[in-house]
């Protein structure tokens, strides 16, 4: 027997779905999420209200957004730094947060009026949750800001220094309370949290938690393939390949720019070093660096700072990447590929990375690589932000002090494969395999039409 039922032509037709979202992070991972659902055989209608910022991702889907959207000061980094929440308080946080809750309800009064059925479905942290729980509606929760990898590893707790980072598991687990209160409520039907080891410690506590992948880890892949890219091409067969370093520096305006001086200066230092031991380097002693610049940077603000170190204008890319407009240099035996178009090229291609972002950090490890880190001065890629990182992250992300680290981290992971093989496994477990969409997108499909979410 079918565990599928027949559907209705009303559930068909009177199915509505409100998707809360605060980030442009998170706006991305719930449209990953609603891209597989509208693949079903009878989607939802789906509506969007993004917490934070203006919500263009739900825009390119064409997914009607309710209610005010508005992009605060501080982009939606307040929870690291006090002054950024005065910041947007003055800009209007409170009469925008009020607004927002308003909508949700007459959004959820307006279905049930209509005699529509109607859930949410709340992505990122306990404010889109917290909405989601006083709706009125039955409610999902895809947790993207929390994971128990912060607080311990498979072996048991992480050792803490100060008071307030005791603080962060003290009832149990790194989702406090009333976090876990808002997601065993009768009305929350389903709980997606990042990673297995999050979704073992919520079940202890009855809460309804699914383990089904990360979402960040979906839609990476690269055009090429490197087997295919070495067999076909006839130069290639003698060329061992080079060293590939990924270079990260986030994507937010003014922060980037600064974080990109700061990447600079470790290239610097590695060339020169790469100079001295050629062993550090693969058998062609090639090096390429490719720097991943986010499509709202400014590059005219990047190259001056490549011309600076002696790097020369060159026409042909040393690696296939899909980008005709990439800025490519060359000097001695290294090139440098800077693209805004072949992000996951430069995921796949890279070795290693050297990384002062968020999100492009952890879907880079979760590759199964690692990336030396490199504290900037924020507001969001800052010491505490990149320690809270190295947590997360364990054994694959690097942290160093400041750039003059760089050439000896990577020396010794260059000469200990047994590292880079427990560097792999690891980056795979905690940020999970990729489909998780598809797989959230299925159970939510199934507890909406089938199991009266």
């Amino acid at each position: 027997m079918s565990d599928v039922s027949p559907l209705t032509p009303n559930a068909k037709e009177n199915l509505q779905l409100l998707v809360l979202s605060n980030g442009h992070g998170e706006d991305i991972i719930a449209v990953s999420i609603l891209q597989q659902l509208q693949q079903q055989a009878h989607p939802p209608d789906i509506f969007a209200l993004p917490l934070v910022g203006e919500g263009r991702a739900y825009q390119k889907l064409g997914i009607p957004c309710i209610g005010s959207v508005r992009t605060m000061p501080s982009g939606g980094f307040i929870y690291m730094d006090s002054k950024q929440l005065m910041r947007d308080v003055r800009g209007g946080l409170v009469q925008l947060t009020l607004e927002q809750i308003q909508a949700v309800r007459r959004w959820v009064r307006s279905q049930k009026e209509l005699g529509n059925k109607s859930a949410i479905l709340a992505v990122g942290d306990i404010v889109p949750l917290l909405f989601a729980c006083f709706s009125g509606a039955n409610y999902a929760f895809v947790g993207t800001a929390k994971s128990e990898y912060y607080v311990r590893d498979e072996g048991g707790l992480l050792p803490r220094k100060s008071q307030g980072a005791r603080w962060e598991n003290f009832s149990g687990s790194i989702y406090h309370p009333w976090e876990r209160w808002l997601m065993s409520r009768r009305r929350c039907q389903a709980v997606f949290p990042r990673d297995a080891l999050t979704t073992e410690i919520l079940q202890k506590w009855s809460i309804p938690a699914f383990d089904l992948g990360n979402p960040m880890m979906d839609n990476l892949e690269s055009t090429f393939s490197s087997a295919r890219f070495y067999s076909s091409a006839t130069e290639q067969q003698e060329i061992a390949r080079p060293l590939v370093i990924t270079l990260l520096p986030g994507s937010r305006p003014p922060e980037a720019y600064a974080n990109w001086e700061i990447i600079m200066n470790a290239v610097s230092l590695l060339m020169a070093s790469f100079s001295k031991r050629s062993s550090m380097l693969h058998h062609s002693g090639n090096v390429v660096f490719l720097g991943a610049i986010a499509p709202g940077l400014d590059v005219s603000q990047l190259s001056p700072s490549i011309q600076a170190q002696g790097w020369q204008s060159y026409t042909e890319s040393p690696l296939p990447i899909s980008d005709p407009d990439a800025l490519i240099f060359k000097q001695g035996n290294g090139y440098f590929v800077v693209t805004q178009q072949a992000y996951n090229d430069c995921l796949y291609w890279g070795d290693v990375a050297i990384a002062m972002a968020g999100t492009a950090t952890e879907q880079f490890i979760g590759l199964g690589k690692p990336a030396i880190a490199i504290p900037g001065h924020g507001p969001q890629y800052n010491p505490g932000f990149a320690e809270a990182q190295s947590r997360l992250l364990g054994l694959s992300l690097l942290l160093v002090d400041d750039p003059g680290q760089v050439p000896q981290v990577l020396q010794s992971l260059l000469q200990n494969p047994d590292t880079l093989q427990m560097i792999s496994d690891n980056g795979i477990r905690r940020m999970g395999k990729p489909g998780a969409a598809r797989r959230i997108a299925d159970c939510l499909y199934k507890k909406l039409y089938h199991e009266n979410f």
